[in-house]
Protein backbone atom coordinates (compact mmCIF):
# COMPACT_ATOMS: atom_id res chain seq x y z
CA UNK A 1 0.00 0.00 0.00
CA UNK A 2 2.95 2.46 0.36
CA UNK A 3 4.60 1.84 -2.54
CA UNK A 4 1.11 2.63 -4.08
CA UNK A 5 0.37 5.73 -2.05
CA UNK A 6 4.27 6.86 -3.03
CA UNK A 7 3.32 6.33 -6.78
CA UNK A 8 0.34 8.80 -6.33
CA UNK A 9 2.85 11.37 -4.46
CA UNK A 10 5.04 10.97 -7.01
CA UNK A 11 2.49 11.74 -9.70
CA UNK A 12 0.77 14.82 -7.78
CA UNK A 13 4.77 16.45 -7.40
CA UNK A 14 6.18 15.94 -11.12
CA UNK A 15 2.94 18.47 -12.51
CA UNK A 16 4.91 20.49 -10.15
CA UNK A 17 7.94 19.55 -11.74
CA UNK A 18 9.94 17.41 -9.30
CA UNK A 19 11.07 14.19 -10.68
CA UNK A 20 12.70 10.90 -8.86
CA UNK A 21 16.19 11.15 -7.49
CA UNK A 22 18.57 8.03 -7.50
CA UNK A 23 20.55 10.07 -4.99
CA UNK A 24 19.55 11.61 -1.48
CA UNK A 25 22.68 13.96 -2.13
CA UNK A 26 20.74 15.10 -5.03
CA UNK A 27 17.08 15.73 -4.18
CA UNK A 28 15.86 18.99 -2.94
CA UNK A 29 12.68 17.45 -1.37
CA UNK A 30 12.88 14.53 0.98
CA UNK A 31 9.55 12.74 1.63
CA UNK A 32 9.71 9.47 3.76
CA UNK A 33 6.50 7.56 3.72
CA UNK A 34 5.42 5.74 6.64
CA UNK A 35 3.90 2.70 8.09
CA UNK A 36 2.88 2.17 12.10
CA UNK A 37 1.80 -1.36 11.96
CA UNK A 38 4.90 -2.72 14.20
CA UNK A 39 7.08 -0.42 15.77
CA UNK A 40 10.38 -1.22 14.76
CA UNK A 41 9.33 0.69 11.47
CA UNK A 42 8.38 3.82 13.07
CA UNK A 43 12.25 3.36 15.05
CA UNK A 44 13.98 3.33 11.69
CA UNK A 45 11.89 6.52 10.16
CA UNK A 46 13.31 8.30 13.47
CA UNK A 47 17.09 7.00 12.58
CA UNK A 48 16.77 8.35 8.74
CA UNK A 49 15.43 11.64 10.23
CA UNK A 50 18.97 11.84 12.15
CA UNK A 51 20.56 11.08 8.95
CA UNK A 52 18.95 13.69 7.07
CA UNK A 53 19.36 16.24 9.31
CA UNK A 54 22.81 15.56 9.00
CA UNK A 55 21.73 16.61 4.90
CA UNK A 56 20.37 19.36 6.10
CA UNK A 57 23.33 21.21 7.85
CA UNK A 58 25.03 21.06 4.44
CA UNK A 59 22.76 22.53 1.95
CA UNK A 60 19.17 23.69 1.34
CA UNK A 61 16.89 20.58 1.36
CA UNK A 62 12.90 20.14 2.12
CA UNK A 63 12.20 16.96 4.70
CA UNK A 64 8.50 15.39 5.07
CA UNK A 65 6.76 13.31 6.24
CA UNK A 66 3.62 11.16 4.83
CA UNK A 67 1.51 8.04 6.02
CA UNK A 68 0.18 6.49 9.04
CA UNK A 69 3.07 7.57 11.15
CA UNK A 70 2.44 10.93 10.15
CA UNK A 71 -1.04 10.88 11.16
CA UNK A 72 -0.31 8.99 14.33
CA UNK A 73 2.20 11.07 16.30
CA UNK A 74 1.89 14.47 13.49
CA UNK A 75 2.89 16.59 16.44
CA UNK A 76 5.91 14.54 17.59
CA UNK A 77 7.23 14.05 14.05
CA UNK A 78 7.04 17.93 13.60
CA UNK A 79 8.82 18.97 16.83
CA UNK A 80 11.85 17.01 15.24
CA UNK A 81 15.12 19.51 13.97
CA UNK A 82 15.31 17.78 10.42
CA UNK A 83 11.40 17.91 9.43
CA UNK A 84 9.81 20.57 7.56
CA UNK A 85 6.31 19.38 7.18
CA UNK A 86 4.02 16.09 7.62
CA UNK A 87 1.14 14.60 5.94
CA UNK A 88 -1.56 12.58 6.71
CA UNK A 89 -2.65 9.58 3.86
CA UNK A 90 -5.56 11.58 2.76
CA UNK A 91 -3.70 14.97 2.19
CA UNK A 92 -1.60 14.52 -0.89
CA UNK A 93 -2.90 16.97 -2.60
CA UNK A 94 -1.98 19.51 -0.54
CA UNK A 95 1.60 18.69 -0.65
CA UNK A 96 2.42 21.36 -3.74
CA UNK A 97 0.79 23.80 -1.75
CA UNK A 98 2.61 23.03 1.23
CA UNK A 99 6.12 22.94 -0.62
CA UNK A 100 5.54 26.30 -2.12
CA UNK A 101 4.62 27.79 1.43
CA UNK A 102 8.21 26.36 2.61
CA UNK A 103 10.03 27.55 -0.13
CA UNK A 104 8.64 30.77 0.81
CA UNK A 105 9.38 30.94 4.50
CA UNK A 106 11.50 27.14 5.55
CA UNK A 107 10.94 28.30 9.12
CA UNK A 108 7.18 27.87 8.95
CA UNK A 109 6.89 24.57 9.77
CA UNK A 110 3.49 22.66 7.40
CA UNK A 111 1.17 20.12 8.61
CA UNK A 112 -2.08 18.71 6.96
CA UNK A 113 -3.47 15.50 8.84
CA UNK A 114 -7.32 15.56 8.21
CA UNK A 115 -8.81 12.50 7.54
CA UNK A 116 -11.29 12.06 4.77
CA UNK A 117 -14.79 10.21 4.11
CA UNK A 118 -14.60 10.14 0.13
CA UNK A 119 -10.84 10.26 -0.89
CA UNK A 120 -9.68 7.76 -3.20
CA UNK A 121 -7.26 9.17 -5.21
CA UNK A 122 -8.81 7.51 -8.22
CA UNK A 123 -8.48 10.11 -10.82
CA UNK A 124 -4.86 10.45 -10.12
CA UNK A 125 -2.78 8.21 -11.74
CA UNK A 126 0.19 6.96 -10.39
CA UNK A 127 4.18 7.25 -11.67
CA UNK A 128 5.27 3.86 -11.28
CA UNK A 129 8.36 3.45 -9.30
CA UNK A 130 9.17 -0.33 -10.17
CA UNK A 131 12.27 -1.62 -11.43
CA UNK A 132 11.09 -4.48 -13.77
CA UNK A 133 8.21 -2.96 -15.16
CA UNK A 134 6.13 -6.67 -15.42
CA UNK A 135 3.83 -6.45 -12.49
CA UNK A 136 2.41 -3.34 -10.27
CA UNK A 137 -0.28 -2.42 -7.72
CA UNK A 138 -3.42 -1.02 -8.15
CA UNK A 139 -4.86 0.59 -5.24
CA UNK A 140 -8.85 0.00 -4.86
CA UNK A 141 -10.04 0.86 -1.61
CA UNK A 142 -9.07 3.02 1.69
CA UNK A 143 -9.08 2.87 5.14
CA UNK A 144 -10.33 -0.06 7.13
CA UNK A 145 -13.51 -0.77 9.38
CA UNK A 146 -12.64 -3.56 11.20
CA UNK A 147 -11.47 -2.21 14.33
CA UNK A 148 -8.87 -5.24 15.12
CA UNK A 149 -8.38 -4.54 18.47
CA UNK A 150 -4.06 -4.43 17.97
CA UNK A 151 -4.37 -2.52 14.99
CA UNK A 152 -3.62 0.85 14.36
CA UNK A 153 -4.57 1.27 10.62
CA UNK A 154 -8.04 2.45 11.08
CA UNK A 155 -7.09 4.76 13.41
CA UNK A 156 -4.51 6.33 10.92
CA UNK A 157 -6.01 5.89 7.27
CA UNK A 158 -10.37 6.45 8.46
CA UNK A 159 -13.24 4.55 7.39
CA UNK A 160 -13.67 2.34 4.49
CA UNK A 161 -14.06 3.61 0.94
CA UNK A 162 -14.30 2.00 -1.86
CA UNK A 163 -12.80 3.27 -5.43
CA UNK A 164 -14.91 3.67 -8.56
CA UNK A 165 -14.12 0.21 -10.60
CA UNK A 166 -14.31 1.88 -14.22
CA UNK A 167 -11.23 3.84 -13.19
CA UNK A 168 -9.56 0.49 -11.57
CA UNK A 169 -10.08 -0.80 -14.71
CA UNK A 170 -8.88 1.70 -16.88
CA UNK A 171 -5.90 2.01 -14.14
CA UNK A 172 -5.32 -2.07 -15.06
CA UNK A 173 -5.65 -1.41 -19.11
CA UNK A 174 -3.15 1.38 -18.85
CA UNK A 175 -0.34 -0.77 -17.51
CA UNK A 176 -1.16 -3.96 -19.66
CA UNK A 177 -1.19 -1.40 -22.45
CA UNK A 178 2.44 -0.27 -21.03
CA UNK A 179 4.12 -3.54 -21.01
CA UNK A 180 2.71 -5.26 -17.88
CA UNK A 181 1.79 -8.49 -16.90
CA UNK A 182 0.55 -8.54 -13.85
CA UNK A 183 -1.75 -6.16 -11.47
CA UNK A 184 -1.81 -6.66 -8.04
CA UNK A 185 -5.53 -5.34 -6.15
CA UNK A 186 -4.73 -3.49 -2.68
CA UNK A 187 -7.10 -2.88 -0.11
CA UNK A 188 -7.06 -3.93 3.90
CA UNK A 189 -9.49 -5.56 3.24
CA UNK A 190 -10.51 -6.57 -0.48
CA UNK A 191 -13.24 -8.70 0.40
CA UNK A 192 -15.45 -5.86 1.59
CA UNK A 193 -15.18 -3.79 -1.47
CA UNK A 194 -18.56 -2.44 -2.45
CA UNK A 195 -19.02 0.41 -4.48
CA UNK A 196 -22.22 2.50 -5.36
CA UNK A 197 -22.90 4.40 -7.74
CA UNK A 198 -23.61 7.90 -6.61
CA UNK A 199 -25.71 8.61 -9.48
CA UNK A 200 -27.92 5.40 -9.24
CA UNK A 201 -27.87 3.75 -5.60
CA UNK A 202 -29.30 0.38 -6.90
CA UNK A 203 -26.49 0.36 -8.93
CA UNK A 204 -23.47 -1.16 -7.10
CA UNK A 205 -20.06 -3.42 -7.53
CA UNK A 206 -18.75 -5.97 -5.29
CA UNK A 207 -15.46 -7.50 -5.37
CA UNK A 208 -16.22 -10.65 -7.01
CA UNK A 209 -17.59 -8.14 -9.28
CA UNK A 210 -14.47 -6.05 -9.53
CA UNK A 211 -12.13 -8.85 -10.13
CA UNK A 212 -14.13 -10.22 -12.78
CA UNK A 213 -13.88 -6.66 -14.38
CA UNK A 214 -10.47 -6.83 -14.57
CA UNK A 215 -9.52 -10.17 -15.62
CA UNK A 216 -11.52 -8.85 -18.80
CA UNK A 217 -9.29 -6.36 -19.24
CA UNK A 218 -6.76 -9.12 -21.08
CA UNK A 219 -6.12 -13.11 -20.89
CA UNK A 220 -2.67 -12.51 -20.39
CA UNK A 221 -2.84 -10.42 -17.71
CA UNK A 222 -2.34 -11.98 -14.28
CA UNK A 223 -4.86 -10.18 -11.10
CA UNK A 224 -3.81 -10.92 -7.76
CA UNK A 225 -5.20 -9.04 -5.09
CA UNK A 226 -4.47 -8.85 -1.35
CA UNK A 227 -5.60 -8.59 1.58
CA UNK A 228 -8.55 -10.97 2.97
CA UNK A 229 -10.66 -10.85 5.55
CA UNK A 230 -12.05 -14.33 6.69
CA UNK A 231 -15.59 -13.18 8.22
CA UNK A 232 -15.98 -11.40 4.67
CA UNK A 233 -14.58 -14.01 2.03
CA UNK A 234 -17.34 -14.96 0.01
CA UNK A 235 -17.89 -18.32 -2.13
CA UNK A 236 -18.47 -15.70 -5.09
CA UNK A 237 -15.21 -14.66 -5.15
CA UNK A 238 -13.79 -17.96 -4.44
CA UNK A 239 -16.04 -18.84 -8.00
CA UNK A 240 -15.04 -15.94 -9.92
CA UNK A 241 -11.17 -17.04 -9.17
CA UNK A 242 -12.35 -20.43 -10.79
CA UNK A 243 -13.80 -18.68 -13.75
CA UNK A 244 -11.11 -16.75 -15.14
CA UNK A 245 -7.92 -18.92 -15.28
CA UNK A 246 -5.71 -15.45 -15.58
CA UNK A 247 -6.83 -14.51 -11.67
CA UNK A 248 -3.97 -16.15 -9.66
CA UNK A 249 -4.57 -18.84 -7.42
CA UNK A 250 -3.34 -17.35 -4.10
CA UNK A 251 -5.28 -16.60 -1.27
CA UNK A 252 -3.78 -14.64 1.92
CA UNK A 253 -5.82 -15.30 4.63
CA UNK A 254 -4.81 -13.43 7.68
CA UNK A 255 -5.53 -16.01 11.06
CA UNK A 256 -3.66 -14.42 14.03
CA UNK A 257 -4.44 -16.67 16.22
CA UNK A 258 -5.73 -20.36 16.44
CA UNK A 259 -7.14 -19.94 19.92
CA UNK A 260 -11.19 -18.62 20.16
CA UNK A 261 -10.50 -16.71 23.19
CA UNK A 262 -7.79 -14.61 21.37
CA UNK A 263 -9.88 -14.03 18.38
CA UNK A 264 -12.51 -13.01 20.65
CA UNK A 265 -10.05 -10.31 22.47
CA UNK A 266 -8.67 -9.20 18.82
CA UNK A 267 -12.30 -8.34 17.92
CA UNK A 268 -11.69 -11.00 14.42
CA UNK A 269 -15.00 -11.59 13.96
CA UNK A 270 -14.76 -15.29 13.60
CA UNK A 271 -13.51 -18.22 15.43
CA UNK A 272 -11.26 -21.36 14.40
CA UNK A 273 -14.08 -23.28 13.39
CA UNK A 274 -15.57 -20.58 11.02
CA UNK A 275 -12.02 -20.29 9.86
CA UNK A 276 -11.04 -24.10 9.32
CA UNK A 277 -14.82 -23.53 7.32
CA UNK A 278 -13.18 -21.06 4.62
CA UNK A 279 -10.45 -22.98 4.30
CA UNK A 280 -12.27 -26.30 3.24
CA UNK A 281 -14.27 -24.32 0.75
CA UNK A 282 -11.41 -22.77 -0.68
CA UNK A 283 -9.96 -25.82 -1.48
CA UNK A 284 -13.17 -27.46 -2.53
CA UNK A 285 -13.27 -24.82 -5.35
CA UNK A 286 -10.26 -23.91 -6.19
CA UNK A 287 -8.18 -27.34 -5.74
CA UNK A 288 -4.57 -26.31 -6.44
CA UNK A 289 -4.92 -22.76 -4.61
CA UNK A 290 -2.11 -21.39 -2.40
CA UNK A 291 -3.02 -20.22 0.93
CA UNK A 292 -1.02 -18.07 3.07
CA UNK A 293 -1.78 -16.53 6.71
CA UNK A 294 -0.36 -14.14 9.21
CA UNK A 295 0.29 -15.14 12.91
CA UNK A 296 1.02 -12.96 15.97
CA UNK A 297 2.47 -14.43 18.89
CA UNK A 298 2.19 -13.48 22.47
CA UNK A 299 -1.12 -11.20 22.17
CA UNK A 300 -2.30 -9.84 25.63
CA UNK A 301 -2.80 -12.86 28.17
CA UNK A 302 -2.25 -15.72 25.62
CA UNK A 303 -1.63 -18.72 27.24
CA UNK A 304 0.41 -21.86 26.26
CA UNK A 305 -3.22 -23.57 25.59
CA UNK A 306 -4.01 -20.33 23.28
CA UNK A 307 -0.37 -20.75 21.78
CA UNK A 308 -0.83 -24.82 20.87
CA UNK A 309 -4.00 -24.18 19.48
CA UNK A 310 -2.32 -21.75 16.91
CA UNK A 311 0.16 -24.79 16.85
CA UNK A 312 -2.88 -27.05 15.65
CA UNK A 313 -4.26 -24.67 13.78
CA UNK A 314 -1.21 -24.49 11.20
CA UNK A 315 -0.95 -27.98 11.44
CA UNK A 316 -4.91 -28.85 10.13
CA UNK A 317 -4.25 -26.10 7.82
CA UNK A 318 -0.78 -26.75 6.23
CA UNK A 319 0.01 -22.88 5.33
CA UNK A 320 2.14 -22.54 1.95
CA UNK A 321 3.91 -19.71 3.95
CA UNK A 322 2.98 -17.32 6.76
CA UNK A 323 4.11 -13.70 8.17
CA UNK A 324 4.59 -14.70 11.43
CA UNK A 325 5.49 -11.49 14.52
CA UNK A 326 5.59 -11.20 18.21
CA UNK A 327 2.97 -9.01 19.52
CA UNK A 328 3.75 -5.37 19.11
CA UNK A 329 2.02 -2.83 21.53
CA UNK A 330 0.56 -0.21 19.41
CA UNK A 331 -0.17 3.56 21.24
CA UNK A 332 -3.75 4.80 20.92
CA UNK A 333 -5.83 0.75 19.97
CA UNK A 334 -7.96 -0.77 21.96
CA UNK A 335 -5.45 -3.64 23.08
CA UNK A 336 -3.20 -0.90 24.37
CA UNK A 337 -6.02 0.88 26.29
CA UNK A 338 -7.44 -1.71 27.98
CA UNK A 339 -5.39 -4.68 27.90
CA UNK A 340 -2.29 -5.55 29.32
CA UNK A 341 0.61 -6.26 27.31
CA UNK A 342 1.85 -9.38 29.80
CA UNK A 343 3.25 -11.81 27.95
CA UNK A 344 7.29 -11.86 28.78
CA UNK A 345 9.47 -10.67 25.95
CA UNK A 346 11.65 -14.30 26.25
CA UNK A 347 8.04 -15.93 25.96
CA UNK A 348 6.38 -14.08 23.39
CA UNK A 349 9.92 -15.02 21.33
CA UNK A 350 10.13 -18.72 22.04
CA UNK A 351 6.53 -18.61 20.67
CA UNK A 352 7.65 -16.68 17.67
CA UNK A 353 10.42 -19.35 17.24
CA UNK A 354 8.20 -22.10 17.46
CA UNK A 355 5.82 -21.20 14.95
CA UNK A 356 8.39 -19.80 12.57
CA UNK A 357 9.70 -24.09 12.89
CA UNK A 358 6.96 -25.56 12.19
CA UNK A 359 6.06 -23.26 8.94
CA UNK A 360 9.39 -23.69 7.65
CA UNK A 361 8.71 -27.55 8.11
CA UNK A 362 5.25 -27.51 6.48
CA UNK A 363 6.66 -25.00 3.90
CA UNK A 364 8.95 -27.20 2.64
CA UNK A 365 6.57 -30.11 2.53
CA UNK A 366 3.99 -28.03 0.72
CA UNK A 367 7.33 -26.97 -1.75
CA UNK A 368 7.90 -30.83 -2.06
CA UNK A 369 4.59 -31.81 -3.22
CA UNK A 370 4.91 -29.49 -6.54
CA UNK A 371 8.44 -31.40 -7.41
CA UNK A 372 7.38 -33.34 -10.81
CA UNK A 373 4.46 -31.01 -11.76
CA UNK A 374 4.49 -28.23 -14.53
CA UNK A 375 4.19 -24.65 -13.77
CA UNK A 376 3.44 -21.27 -16.22
CA UNK A 377 5.56 -18.63 -14.99
CA UNK A 378 5.89 -14.93 -15.23
CA UNK A 379 9.63 -14.36 -15.32
CA UNK A 380 9.81 -10.82 -12.86
CA UNK A 381 14.18 -10.93 -13.21
CA UNK A 382 17.39 -12.23 -12.22
CA UNK A 383 17.91 -14.43 -8.80
CA UNK A 384 19.72 -12.20 -6.32
CA UNK A 385 21.83 -15.48 -5.59
CA UNK A 386 22.63 -17.08 -9.62
CA UNK A 387 23.03 -14.38 -12.40
CA UNK A 388 22.92 -16.89 -14.49
CA UNK A 389 19.33 -18.28 -13.36
CA UNK A 390 16.24 -16.16 -13.37
CA UNK A 391 12.82 -16.10 -11.11
CA UNK A 392 9.51 -16.12 -11.37
CA UNK A 393 6.30 -16.53 -9.55
CA UNK A 394 3.45 -19.47 -10.52
CA UNK A 395 -0.40 -18.70 -9.82
CA UNK A 396 -0.03 -19.71 -6.71
CA UNK A 397 2.74 -17.20 -5.67
CA UNK A 398 5.50 -19.46 -5.48
CA UNK A 399 9.14 -18.43 -6.11
CA UNK A 400 10.65 -20.43 -9.07
CA UNK A 401 14.49 -20.25 -10.05
CA UNK A 402 15.34 -21.61 -13.18
CA UNK A 403 17.70 -21.47 -16.03
CA UNK A 404 16.07 -19.77 -19.48
CA UNK A 405 18.73 -18.71 -21.88
CA UNK A 406 16.82 -15.81 -24.01
CA UNK A 407 14.36 -14.96 -21.78
CA UNK A 408 13.65 -11.99 -19.94
CA UNK A 409 11.58 -10.33 -17.22
CA UNK A 410 7.98 -10.01 -18.66
CA UNK A 411 8.10 -13.04 -20.38
CA UNK A 412 5.73 -16.06 -20.13
CA UNK A 413 7.55 -20.05 -19.36
CA UNK A 414 6.55 -23.47 -18.56
CA UNK A 415 8.65 -25.06 -16.24
CA UNK A 416 9.04 -28.64 -14.54
CA UNK A 417 9.69 -28.40 -10.99
CA UNK A 418 13.21 -30.46 -9.99
CA UNK A 419 13.44 -29.68 -6.58
CA UNK A 420 12.65 -27.15 -3.65
CA UNK A 421 13.73 -25.43 -0.56
CA UNK A 422 11.24 -24.33 2.42
CA UNK A 423 10.87 -21.31 -0.13
CA UNK A 424 11.99 -21.47 -3.50
CA UNK A 425 11.08 -23.93 -6.24
CA UNK A 426 14.28 -25.26 -8.35
CA UNK A 427 12.64 -25.86 -11.59
CA UNK A 428 13.65 -26.39 -15.54
CA UNK A 429 12.44 -25.01 -18.74
CA UNK A 430 9.87 -27.21 -20.74
CA UNK A 431 9.11 -24.23 -23.21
Amino acid sequence: MNVYDSEVVLSILKKEGYDLCERLEDADLILVNTCSIRENAEQRVWGRLDRFLQEKKHRKVLVGVLGCMAERIKQDLLSHPAVDMVVGPDSYRELPTLVRALSEDAHNKQMEIALSMTETYADIEPVRMDKNGVTSFISIMRGCNNMCTYCIVPYVRGRERSRDPYTIVQEATSLYNAGYKEVNLLGQNVDSYLWKDPANPTKSVNFAQLLELVALVAPDLRVRFSTSHPKDMSNAVLYSMAMYPNICTHIHLPVQSGSDRMLEKMNRKYDSATYLERIDKIREIIPDAAITTDIIAGFCSETEEDHQATIELMKNVKFDSAFMFQYSQRPNTKAARHFEDDVPLETKTRRLNEIIELQSAISLERNKDCIGKIYEVLIEGTSKRDSDQLFGRTLGNKVCVFSAPGYKAGDYAKVKVESCTSATLIATLIE
